[in-house]
Order: C-alpha cells, then sequence, then structure tokens
C-alpha cells in the first residue's frame, strides 16, 4: 500500500509492505493521516487557532494545553538543555517547536502502525523517515539524503530495517534555523543529518547541530555513543559522517561546490 498524504506543508509518503487484507491497510493509513491532521491543527504556527499559536499569544496558558502539546513543549525543553541551547523552540522569538514536532508526529504514527500489527512500513515526511522492518524478505530500506545542492541528486543513501532518519538544510527554506546565542541564522553548514533509534530525538538533534554550525560536526560525532550517527556538509562544500552512519556501499560524498584545502576532520567522522 502507497500513499501520498499533504500535510503539514509537505507531502508525506508512507508504504505499507505488510500482506495485510486491502481493508485493513486502507483503515490504517486513514488512521495514521488523520493523527497528522491533528497534529497540524495543534502545533501549527500558521494557524491561528491551533494550540502553539494561542500559548504564544497568551490566549491559553500550558496547564490549559492537550497533553500531547505539553509532553512536546516537555521534550523540546529537555532538548534544549541537552544541546546546550541550540535546540530552542523560541529560537526565533516565537514558540515554534517545529523542529520537533514533525520528527516526532511521524515517530509515534509508526509505533501506532506497529501496534496494529504492520510491522514493515516506511513514513516519509519531507525528509523525516521512519522506516521499519522490510519493505520486500531479505531487503533493507534505502534511504535517500537529498543533496544539498543538486535537487536531481542523492548525497547518500542510508540503509536499515529499523531506522528513523532526520535532515535539516537549507535547500527549501534557506537560512531558516536561527542560533539562538546570537540571533543569527545559521550558515556554515548547508545539511545536517541523523539517524537512529527516534525521529523525535534525531530531528531535533539535526537542527541543533545546523545551528551550532562548524561546532556542530564535533558534537555530532559524540552522538554516536548514543545510537545516533550522522553526515554533514558545509556551506563550502565539504561533506562529512560518522563512522557507523549506515550508508549504502554504492554511495559517495557529494562533490565540493567551491575547491579549496580541507577543513580540519572532527574526531570520529570522515569524509
Amino acid at each position: 500500500m502507497h500513499h501520498i498524504e499533504h500535510v503539514m506543508g509537505t507531502a508525506v509518503g508512507i508504504e505499507i509492505a505488510d500482506l495485510l487484507p486491502r481493508g485493513t491497510l486502507i483503515e490504517l493509513v486513514e488512521q495514521t493521516c488523520a493523527w497528522l491532521h491533528e497534529v497540524d491543527r495543534r502545533f501549527s504556527t500558521y494557524r491561528d487557532d491551533s494550540e502553539i499559536t494561542r500559548l504564544d499569544t497568551g490566549e491559553l496558558t500550558e496547564e490549559e494545553c492537550s497533553p500531547d502539546t505539553r509532553a512536546v513543549l516537555d521534550a523540546c525543553a529537555a532538548l534544549r538543555r541537552r544541546t546546550g541551547g541550540y535546540f530552542d523552540a523560541r529560537a526565533t522569538g516565537r514558540l515554534d517547536p517545529s523542529g520537533y514536532v514533525k520528527g516526532w508526529s511521524v515517530e509515534v504514527a509508526s509505533r501506532r502502525l506497529a501496534r496494529a500489527g504492520a510491522l514493515n512500513h516506511c513514513i516519509d515526511a519531507g525528509g523525516d523517515v521512519r522506516s521499519r522492518g522490510r519493505p520486500e524478505p531479505g531487503r533493507a530500506w534505502r534511504i535517500g539524503i537529498r543533496h544539498p545542492w543538486e535537487p536531481d541528486r542523492l548525497a547518500w543513501v542510508v540503509t536499515g530495517t529499523d531506522l528513523a532518519v532526520a535532515t535539516s538544510g537549507t535547500y527549501e527554506r534557506g537560512h531558516h534555523v536561527i542560533d539562538p546565542h546570537s540571533g543569527e541564522p545559521a550558515r556554515e553548514l548547508c545539511s545536517v543529518t541523523v539517524t537512529g533509534p527516534d525521529l523525535a530525538v534525531a530531528d531535533a538533534y539535526a537542527t541543533a547541530a545546523l545551528a551550532m554550525g562548524r561546532d556542530g560536526l564535533l558534537w555530532l560525532a559524540r552522538l554516536a555513543s548514543s545510537g545516533y550517527e550522522s553526515a554533514a556538509v558545509t556551506h563550502d562544500g565539504h561533506a562529512y559522517r560518522s563512522g557507523g552512519l549506515p550508508v549504502a556501499a554504492d554511495t559517495e560524498p557529494p562533490e565540493p561546490a567551491d575547491p579549496g584545502d580541507d577543513p580540519a576532520e572532527p574526531a570520529a567522522a570522515r569524509p
């Protein structure tokens, strides 16, 4: 079963590979889409009636928000501490937990599918991907990571049977990630990808590293000890990845945008 749903400002691809009755597959897809639309209604910063907007304007207190909203805000606060303040839901001056919410919503959707018996599936929400099981017996999921400046190419392809992949980059929305410490747009990295067991956390880590700039390369390398691997491309075209990134053997790193000397290589990372 393949389905594309337009929600949260992007196209979300849902693929279920289990051999379930067609009626069951349709119901699972409909439930997944309903959840994603619920998240959009509650967390969209573009809707005047969303909980996040009403909380930001003072129309609601945090205690009046739904349990999901309170849980997301608690998670964002914990990630802010964990990233030294670089993941900040108020980095733009307004409450905007989007750097966590999209990954979280897909992670929740994936867990619900698995509990319902769809153990082999992949959900792709504009580059934030959660895969489980296999697309067919004996084959792992292959997840392409978009090339930061050539839209018809991939930078890497990662593979896995239970994998979350989150990418934060500048290729669609420009320099939209703000360094909370300087208040300026982050410009030194043009793409950061984080893989690991939880898409919500991977999404936040990718956003935080992009905000850090080149300092984020060393920070990313240290995440491997907690099960999160990474890849990054700098604004001048140098590519890095951690040693444990589950990259396909036939993937080559992005070609430099401009010639130049290689920067110092971060610990536990390689071009």
